[in-house]
């Protein structure tokens, strides 16, 4: 049994390659829910659908994020309304008053669909329809998780990290954001001053259960993409009990893509792989890529991290598989 944390899209392109080398009926993964956001009223779950679409063999293999061949026809009338009308664009926050009102799991991160500032699908609304719906009906994350994986034909476990609300906020001179302002409407543009995870989450039977076997975290980001899981209750000290490997989303100093170092550096960690580790205290093995020296005095599998096809997952994945048999 193995168990993954997955956010953003380093981890899901490991997991494009791990059917090969781990049993996808003994396979968890844990996403990331603290980039989740309620949009025009439908719940939106970023990187729980990036793992969903992937593994159920209809992600946009382009972009990373969507269902490949989907169509736009209601993203685009959104914003020619929005122009027709003299509305401004997105992203719209709802008011304070209404970030805690409503469905509590959206708390702290709702927008107005207005000109909306995430690019949706007509598929993929179908999706946030069905989940929404679903919510509104009494069922938790975990369970309607569960009913979406199964509608894809997933074999894998797929479990949101909790049931409850957790918001990546990122804070910068312009003010605290949610992450998906910060990296979707702001392009990763504004100085980033700190990073929150607002809520008190708690972790599940699900979570607490997967957490009971090895864990491998992909190259994910550290700070938003695995920091919010990390945040969840009782996650922490179980990763501390478990055999863990990582593979660094950096070689040395320099990180594959996406936002890893600003927000490395600006939680006060190295934006390396040197700093990953620090950051990780309790993970006892590591993959690296064949380019990176750095010395972690922890057991190191060396491979081409590289990922831009399943062959590419694959070769990593018998990596983490090295390097977990160190640790167990």
């Amino acid at each position: 049994m193995v168990t993954f944390l997955s956010g953003g899209t380093g981890t899901p392109k490991l997991l494009s390659g791990t059917e090969d080398v781990f049993s996808p009926e003994e396979t968890t993964v844990i996403a990331n829910t603290g980039d989740d956001i309620e949009l025009g009223g439908l719940f939106v779950s970023p990187d729980v659908d990036t793992v969903l679409f992937e593994r159920g063999g209809a992600l946009d293999r382009e972009t990373w994020w969507g269902m490949e061949g989907d169509t736009h026809e209601t993203d685009e009338f959104l914003f020619e309304l929005a122009e027709s009308a003299g509305l401004e664009d997105g992203p719209r926050y709802l008011s304070d008053e209404r970030q805690t009102a409503g469905r509590e799991i959206a708390r702290w991160r709702r927008f107005s669909g207005i000109a909306e500032f995430m690019t949706i699908g007509d598929k993929d609304r179908a999706v946030h329809i069905t989940r929404t719906s679903l919510l509104d009906e009494g069922h938790t994350l975990t369970e309607v998780t569960r009913t979406l994986a199964d509608a894809f034909g997933l074999e894998i476990d797929l479990v949101p990290m909790s049931d409850d609300p957790l918001a990546t906020i990122v804070h910068t001179p312009d003010g605290p954001m949610h992450f998906q302002e910060f990296w979707v409407a702001r392009r990763g543009e504004p100085t980033i001053e700190d990073v929150e995870f607002r809520g008190e989450a708690c972790s599940t039977p699900a979570v607490r259960e997967a957490l009971g076997d090895r864990v491998v975290i992909g190259p994910s980001n550290p700070v938003t993409s695995i920091g919010p899981i990390r945040a969840v209750e009782g996650v922490e000290e179980a990763l501390v009990e478990a055999p863990v490997v990582a593979v660094s989303p950096f070689v040395e100093n320099r990180v594959f893509s996406g936002p890893a170092g600003d927000l490395l550096a600006a939680t006060g960690y190295e934006p390396s792989t040197a700093g990953v580790a620090e950051a990780y205290p309790f993970v006892d093995a590591f993959v690296l890529d064949s380019a990176d020296g750095t010395d972690l005095n922890r057991p190191v599998v060396h491979t081409d991290t590289a990922m831009d096809s399943p062959e590419d997952g694959v070769r990593v994945a018998r990596a983490v598989d090295e390097a977990l048999s160190e640790v167990t």
